[in-house]
């Protein structure tokens, strides 16, 4: 070979070596720009339908406490963001199940410390095969919140049995130290019947609360004529209004009829009457009337021209065993659980009770309960028919307030 041929020869070689080296960087620079494929854990098969009938919030996290699979219930609690546990304390949980491989369980509350409604929930968690871990979350705050209702019930009525059982008692011994006296024995036999009272219709509405949480006005729903039920709620306290010169006034319209539980209905409606009348001032008014609401359904209101409620009271009015005017209800014998009845009828039939009320004019409520009404709209045609409540009529809260003209004049 001739020096020629051996120059020519060795540019070849380098030129092909150039190329390929130049390859080769090119090669280089794109796989350093190309992100390597990230592979997903796998979760074992069959545990993501289990997941998803569970009612508990679930969360299967890998060994770097990455969210693997999460329940629509967890991403609903808050308990996951994109793919991390938004919880701390649950995360820390998981990371001790992680290290020794014990099944841990622990109450936690989500949510303490920032705005909003706190939530409580069980947490359980479980090492799932040698690199994941599986979190099953209930919420618990509903049950925390009946149980926190019975306990203060459960209070609440040991509390007011203490005041007319150690009444009854003190007076008993009154009596016993009096019994020469035919006067004083007299006055403390007033009064321990005062008391006795008392004390029966408390207990008798504890009964009718407790009652009411177990009867279904769905499956038992009649239909009811509203006529007979006001004149059972005006006989209830005919004696009472008659001792304070108060007149009981039947308003509205005649022979309507609606859906629903008879004897819930007349309770709640006879405990609404008691307050007006037990309320009100002597020789005043009391109306009681039943109406179509435009809505469907029907209104009972009843109307007073009593002491009236101060408008921060309204909103706590129907707790049990709250009381306005505590002084005043001992005189009257008021209990706190009326109201308190009356608003659980109103729900259990999927209504509601409406107040108005002014310091110093009176009050009224009305309970409306939704449906279609079975009776005529019309009154009776012996009767004036009910007149339409004006725009001055209604408050804030939606609620009729019409006197019949005796009852203003």
């Amino acid at each position: 070979m001739n020096e020629s041929a051996a120059l020519a020869l060795g540019g070849i070689i380098g030129l092909a070596l150039g190329v390929l080296a130049m390859f080769a960087f090119r090669l280089s620079e794109r796989s350093q720009r190309t992100v390597p494929e990230h592979r997903e854990p796998v979760v074992p098969p069959g545990v993501s339908a289990v997941l998803s009938v569970l009612r508990s919030s679930a969360v299967v996290l890998d060994s770097d406490d990455t969210v693997l699979k999460a329940s629509a219930p967890a991403h609903a609690l808050g308990l996951v963001r994109g793919n991390r546990l938004a919880v701390d304390e649950l995360l820390e949980i998981v990371r001790q199940v992680r290290r020794d491989g014990q099944i841990r369980e622990r109450d936690l509350s989500i949510g303490r410390g920032r705005p909003g409604p706190v939530t409580h929930v069980a947490a359980r968690v479980a090492p799932l095969g040698s690199r994941l871990v599986l979190a099953l979350v209930e919420d618990q705050t509903r049950e925390r919140r009946v149980e926190a209702i019975r306990r203060d019930f459960v209070g609440n009525v040991s509390h007011e049995l203490k005041t007319p059982v150690g009444a009854l008692t003190l007076l008993a011994e009154a009596v016993g130290e009096a019994a020469d006296d035919p006067e004083a024995v007299t006055r403390f036999a007033g009064r321990m019947q005062t008391e006795s009272e008392r004390l029966s219709r408390l207990v008798q509405q504890i009964i009718e609360l407790s009652r009411l949480q177990g009867d279904d006005p769905i499956d038992s729903a009649v239909p009811v004529t509203l006529d007979s039920v006001i004149e059972s709620a005006i006989d209830r306290c005919r004696v009472d209004a008659e001792e304070k010169r108060i007149e009981v006034v039947r308003d509205g319209e005649r022979g309507v009829q609606v859906l629903g539980n008879a004897g819930q209905i007349a309770l709640a409606l006879g405990n609404l009457v008691e307050n007006a009348v037990a309320y009100s001032v002597d020789r005043s008014t009391v109306v009681v009337a039943a109406r179509t609401a435009d809505e469907g359904g029907v209104e009972l209101s009843v109307t007073d021209q009593g002491i009236g409620i101060p408008q921060h009271e309204i909103d706590r009015i129907f707790e049990r065993f709250y009381r306005v005017d505590p002084a005043r209800a001992r005189s009257t014998g008021g209990t706190g659980l009326g109201l308190s009845i009356v608003k659980h009828v109103a729900a259990s039939h999927g209504g509601e009770v409406r107040v108005w009320s002014v310091e110093g004019e009176g009050s009224t409520f009305t309970l409306f309960l939704p449906g279609t009404v079975l009776g005529p709209t019309a009154g009776d045609p012996g009767l004036p028919p009910a007149q339409p409540a004006t725009s001055s009529d209604r408050a804030s809260t939606g609620v009729r307030r019409t006197l019949p003209e005796e009852a203003t004049s």
